[in-house]
């Protein structure tokens, strides 16, 4: 019993490192979503953070057009970033999970 406990501590504790390495990957994943007609674009990554914008001349001649293009875009970079991010730590945590009778977590 008592060793099955350490050895599930170990298996957690290697889980919880290889998270943070995922983690780390993850920032240089790249997202790049852009508008239909391709007037802006950009980049996160996977964890979320921005790395480029790009907005053709034509649009800031418009600045309600602007935002509506930037929140729009941002969005949909932000689901496909968020996606991408709970799909590889879900996949980390589950290998790294100790199998408990009962306690399917990854349904």
């Amino acid at each position: 019993m008592f060793g099955d406990m350490m050895n599930m501590m170990g298996k957690l504790k290697e889980t919880q490192q290889k998270i943070e390495e995922t983690k780390a990957r993850l920032d240089s994943v790249l997202i790049d979503e852009q508008s239909k007609d391709g007037l802006l674009k950009v980049t996160l990554t996977a964890n979320q953070k921005v790395k480029s914008i790009i907005i053709d001349d034509s649009l800031l001649e418009d600045k309600e057009q602007l935002e509506d293009y930037l929140i729009l875009v941002m969005n949909k970079a932000i689901e496909k970033a968020t996606n991408v991010n709970e799909t590889e730590l879900a996949a980390v945590a589950k290998q790294g999970m100790p199998n408990i009778p009962g306690m399917d977590l990854f349904k």
